[in-house]
């Protein structure tokens, strides 16, 4: 184990592996009751619960493990925030239209997605990718998913509510301007638990995490379920005659619809997953490597960072074929390494305790929504924090970096905010080169290319 995973060559012990792989795991354990709530949206995206958990777990498992094994890196992969919420919304959201994307198309679309990492990986038009997008939008593209997953969180808890006169006056599938007096969103009723149970996870995560607490999201969810046990919340009759002993037959496994994206218009969509997975996997992968010192030697460093990129598109189609969303590097994995994780080690001690959390689902189905809303508003919390490396001042950079994250939550869309700050950047950019007198703008020829890709996407669609 020494010598394979070269432990004191990277500065650290056995142990401190071990310890830093069960910390990485408490940080993101979460995960595993709340990627199974989002995909099924509580029943209506047809998906069921088990599977999803099977397909969490496993994922979580068997793919960071191989990052630690094939990569050496103390990185864990799990299906990632944001693109889960954009997975059910999708098949939500177009339920019941002419064309309705069922989430055996979506997962189709996460596999593609899967595909075209593999084959931009390969070809390092990846990293090509990576350069040709200024990094004022990367950042604005996680602050925008941090608010969207905010209010996914906040439609969950029902701390988010609508108003019935003006939904019942709009047709089913259709779009209406409102009035600048309107409104359809307002605050849910602090008479309904669910709102008071959500208050009471957002105060529990929020105060072990200014303690400095490892795994306080997971610890938070597992207080907030104690609180609603307390309240009459939680049913233990499904714990009667439960099987603990996982039920591998009940995956969705390879569950595609090929012939059904055909005509639904799926190419948005996969070029969603694909465009959001890029900077979201960079991140966190480039991140992670500074922290553990791996960019001191920024040749061996980015050597390391390809190698992760090429396990994590593996992830992504294997992820799909399992029965889950976008399986991506996790933040999280930051905790592990603050523990003194440098080795692939920490990622095999992770993906094992993974695998042993299979045997828990039965518990795991208890916690309440509320539970894993709250986690979900204090992850947007998180993700916010980007916000700070964009210079607002710069206008050029500013607005098309501001489109994107105020598009996202109020159009409830990520392609929407995406899509708006490239066409934002490549024209200001180009306006201000050839007419302005000060600071000339890189504008990448990719970036050409997805300023023209976004238009046609909208001609297509008809504005929507």
């Amino acid at each position: 184990m020494e010598r394979f995973f070269k432990i004191k060559e990277n500065g650290s012990t056995i142990s401190t592996e071990i310890m830093a792989g069960i910390t990485t795991f408490m940080a993101m354990a979460y995960i595993l009751a709340v990627n199974p709530n989002i995909l099924t949206a509580f029943g209506k995206t047809g998906m069921e619960w088990y599977p999803v958990f099977l397909a969490t777990a496993i994922a979580g498992g068997i793919f960071t493990i191989a990052m630690g094994i094939f990569v050496n890196f103390p990185v864990a992969l799990a299906p990632g925030m944001g693109l889960n919420a954009y997975f059910a919304t999708v098949v939500v959201s177009t339920a019941g239209s002419e064309h309705p994307i069922t989430w055996q198309m979506a997962l189709t679309a996460v596999f593609i997605s899967g595909i075209i990492f593999f084959l931009l990986t390969i070809t390092h038009v990846r990293q090509m990718l990576l350069e040709a997008v200024p990094d004022a939008l990367k950042h604005a593209i996680t602050v925008g998913i941090g608010l969207f997953i905010t209010i996914v969180g906040l439609k969950n808890s029902g701390m988010l509510s609508v108003s019935v006169e003006t939904v019942n006056d709009i047709p089913k599938g259709t779009f209406t301007p409102l009035q600048g007096f309107e409104t359809v969103f307002g605050l849910g009723s602090f008479s309904n638990p669910d709102v008071l149970l959500t208050i009471i996870g957002l105060a529990l995560i929020s105060i072990l995490m200014i303690l400095n607490v490892r795994g306080a999201i997971l610890f938070g969810i597992l207080g907030t379920t104690v609180a609603a046990i307390l309240m009459g919340r939680v049913d233990f009759s499904s714990l009667k005659g439960a099987n603990w002993v996982p039920d591998l037959t009940k995956l969705s496994f390879f569950e595609f619809d090929f012939a059904g994206i055909m005509g639904v218009g799926i190419v948005s969509i996969i070029l969603t997953f694909t465009f959001v997975e890029l900077f979201d996997t960079f991140g966190t992968l480039v991140g992670t490597a500074n922290r553990a010192g791996f960019m001191k030697n920024r040749e061996e460093g980015n050597k390391r960072v390809g190698k992760a990129m090429f396990v994590d598109s593996v992830a992504v189609a294997g992820g799909a074929a399992l029965g889950t969303s976008t399986v991506t590097a996790f933040v999280e994995s930051s905790a592990g390494v603050a523990e003194g994780g440098r080795t692939g080690l920490t990622s095999v001690t992770t993906g094992i305790c993974f695998l042993l959390s299979l045997f828990l689902a039965p518990a795991v189905a208890l916690i309440p929504g509320p539970a894993t809303a709250a986690a979900l508003i204090v992850v947007g919390v998180l993700m916010m924090q980007a916000v700070t490396e964009i210079n607002f001042k710069d206008l050029v950079i500013g607005i098309p970096a501001f489109m994107t994250i105020a598009f996202m939550p109020f159009t409830y869309s990520i392609a929407n905010g995406i899509s708006f700050g490239i066409l934002g950047y490549v024209l200001l950019a180009f306006v201000a080169n050839v007419f302005g007198k000060g600071e000339k703008y890189k504008i990448h020829w990719l970036m050409w290319v997805l300023f023209v890709l976004v238009i046609v996407r909208y001609v297509a669609m008809g504005g929507h």
